[in-house]
């Protein structure tokens, strides 16, 4: 007889808010309160977010497993236990949506290898909602993650980007930690041409957000918007 395994079922959580039937589909939110098993990046956020969805299941009975930068991949097989025995688990990143940008791709990749089902739910990506929202190139587009902290590295890679950008047509996304976000738009309006378009993706889905589209020259002009400690994209095309 075949073994059955369990489902790997991509949960979407919000980016920052807790009106979670204002961003998730009913059907993924029943769902996830169905679930008892969950590999998640924290497990605080993800109690906060089990909580907000009341689960069937109290929060405290639930199992959760860790799975975060930290992680090694001799943590993986454990993770992946659940799934060999046939129970369906639900994977959770902090924020948006998991294994994009987020280290639960470790998990999917070890599941394919294994055969196992993975389902993706649908819920707020902040990558994909910034690039809907930019009026920049949807077409072509690359998410470079972080770059470089420091500053002379930095400059390099905003250089090496927007000359990519504009010999491929591609829209830039990348993102930077929220408390050094005032300093990487300040590094954007110093080192790229004036007619780079250059969007701001700050607080996205949550009621203090702001999406900003237009040239460098003209965000040189402008009052700078306050980003400090607000998550936030920045877009480049070139």
């Amino acid at each position: 007889m075949a073994q059955t395994y369990g489902t790997l079922y991509l949960i979407p959580v919000t980016l920052g808010g807790d009106d979670v039937h204002q961003v998730l589909p009913e059907h993924v939110i029943k769902l996830a309160q169905s679930l008892d098993t969950f590999v998640v990046e924290s497990e605080k956020s993800a109690r906060h977010f089990l909580s907000s969805i009341k689960t069937i299941k109290p929060v405290r009975e639930l199992s959760l497993h860790l799975l975060n930068e930290h992680s090694v991949h001799k943590d993986l097989p454990a993770l992946l236990a659940p799934l060999l025995a046939g129970h369906d688990v639900g994977l959770m990143s902090d924020a948006g949506c998991p294994a994009v940008a987020d280290p639960g791709a470790k998990l999917v990749e070890l599941a394919h290898q294994k055969g196992v089902k993975v389902v993706p739910l649908v819920g707020p990506s902040s990558i994909l909602l910034s690039l809907m929202a930019s009026g920049l190139n949807g077409q072509q587009f690359a998410f470079l993650g972080y770059l470089p902290v420091d500053k002379l590295q930095r400059n390099q890679k905003l250089k090496e980007i927007e000359k990519r950008s504009l010999s491929h047509k591609e829209t830039q996304l990348f993102i930077e930690t929220p408390y050094r976000n005032q300093a990487m738009l300040e590094a954007i309006l110093q080192t790229c041409l004036p007619s780079t378009q250059l969007c701001i993706a700050c607080d996205v889905s949550l009621p203090s957000e702001m999406i900003r589209s237009q040239s460098i020259a003209l965000w040189q002009k402008a009052a700078l918007p306050d980003l400090h400690k607000r998550p936030c994209l920045f877009l480049l095309l070139a």
